[in-house]
């Protein structure tokens, strides 16, 4: 079993920046990702990075303002988040696969999640 681990949210002013962390417990062969809860919808596909290519899959609601990156070697991957907005408000969760080695929007396909972490974006 592998155990992910979240870290990085607060409370930020809009336009602000964070950063998210996420280590693994053990190394995932598999494509990794960040979803979101904001408060009354559905968890939401933020970006995800495929196991061995620096390739970004962003959401439209992110693309230009959120990067994901990865390091392997440190079992990790971090989520940079600027030009925050008030609909960014969320828990953030990491999660991973070992069943895809390029990320999909879709959280069936994922097997490993953390317990997420808040990022407040106030206006």
């Amino acid at each position: 079993q592998v155990q992910l681990a979240e870290s990085g949210g607060g409370a930020v002013q809009a336009g602000g920046s964070l950063r998210l962390s996420c280590v693994a417990s053990k190394r995932i062969l598999g494509a990794m990702a960040w979803f979101r809860q904001a408060p009354g919808k559905e968890r939401e596909f933020v970006a995800g990075i495929p196991w061995n290519r620096d390739l970004q899959n962003l959401a439209d609601s992110v693309k230009g303002r959120f990067a994901i990156f990865r390091d392997n070697d440190k079992n990790l991957i971090n989520l940079q988040m600027n030009n925050l907005r008030s609909d960014d408000t969320a828990v953030y969760y990491c999660a991973g696969s070992v069943t895809r080695f390029s990320p999909t929007t879709m959280e069936d396909d994922y097997t490993y999640w953390g317990q997420g972490t808040q990022v407040t974006v106030s206006s």
